[in-house]
């Protein structure tokens, strides 16, 4: 089964806690993965940032809730109880509890309610939050938000691709260029742009230094097409290889590749396809085209860091 999303694992978090005992996190963790059988793979996996497992930050905000909630206690560091609120839920509803039947408690509200620096939402806000309510996410807060830094990035890449799209021949090469040298490739600008020249079909072409000291060389083609690029085209970007003496090749297109270019490619051995929706995720990972509008760092507690004081 998949890692259960965190409303799930509330009732079993207070069923757990009922007996009145104060528990390590810890402890808490290995009886959630047991009861729901999950497997090391399903344990292992990692939310989009790479830094916490899905199942313990599930968990984890499944607990936060409760406290925030009046349902459980955390009397000490990395530990927990339950409150007589706690088991009140868990006789109102005996199966499953969900953060709707929390909003019934002020101090739940109140935690929903309050912005970072204690800034309270506005009362549209506050409308928003509790139709939210009626339809509860499977989210933990942290996945909405890669969620949401996904679509919007999503969203992004669309509209870098069209702009590349719609530059002239000239801006392409600029562009291109400019990608190449942020990963690292071509030296300078200056010294990669005098190493290419226009190919006259709606593209570029030419040599670049693979690093600085042009120790190396990758053959490079771009094309600033609409249309699929097929396997003749490979064959053709191939045979510029030999003539150029280049040991490696990039073929950059604003559309995309057919399978057959692929396979190509692949046969090929020394060949690197970059179509256009990955061109556009290198402009975003290396800041070319795109500038910072807003920075939110998202930060969690360090439960060890508690624990070595």
């Amino acid at each position: 089964m998949a890692v259960p999303d965190y409303q799930s694992f509330m009732h079993p978090l207070l069923a757990l806690l009922a007996d009145g005992q104060t528990r390590k996190m810890r402890d808490i963790y290995a009886a959630m993965a047991e009861q729901f059988r999950l497997t090391e793979a399903e344990l292992a996996e990692m939310l989009p940032s790479g830094r916490q497992s899905t199942f313990m930050n599930r968990v984890g905000w499944a607990k936060t809730y409760l406290v925030k909630a009046g349902a459980l206690v955390s009397p000490q560091r990395a530990m927990v109880g339950i409150a007589p609120r706690g088991l009140e839920l868990l006789q109102r509803f005996p199966e499953r509890v969900t953060a709707k039947d929390l909003m019934q408690f002020d101090e739940f509200m109140a935690f929903q309610q309050v912005r970072p620096g204690g800034m309270r939402v506005t009362d549209a806000e506050s409308a928003v939050l509790e139709a939210a309510a009626d339809h509860p996410g499977t989210l933990s807060p942290e996945e909405e938000m890669a969620q949401l830094f996904t679509r919007l990035n999503g969203n992004l890449a669309a509209e870098l691709l069209d702009q590349a799209r719609n530059l002239t021949p000239a801006q392409f090469e600029r562009l291109v260029v400019e990608v190449l040298v942020a990963m690292g490739y071509g030296g300078s600008v200056r010294d990669a742009g005098q190493a290419l020249g226009r190919s006259g079909d709606n593209g570029i072409d030419g040599l670049i230094k693979q690093d600085p000291l042009g120790l190396d060389r990758i053959y490079l083609q771009a094309k600033r097409w609409q249309d699929t690029v097929h396997s003749p085209e490979i064959r053709t970007f191939s045979g510029s290889l030999t003539y150029h003496k280049a040991a490696k090749g990039v073929f950059i297109t604003t559309s995309n590749f057919s399978d057959g270019a692929r396979r190509t490619a692949q046969q090929i051995g020394n060949i690197i396809l970059i179509d256009g929706d990955t061109l556009a995720r290198l402009m975003i990972d290396y800041g070319v085209g795109v500038i910072t509008r807003e920075t939110y760092r998202i930060r969690r507690v360090d439960s060890e860091y508690f624990e070595e004081l």
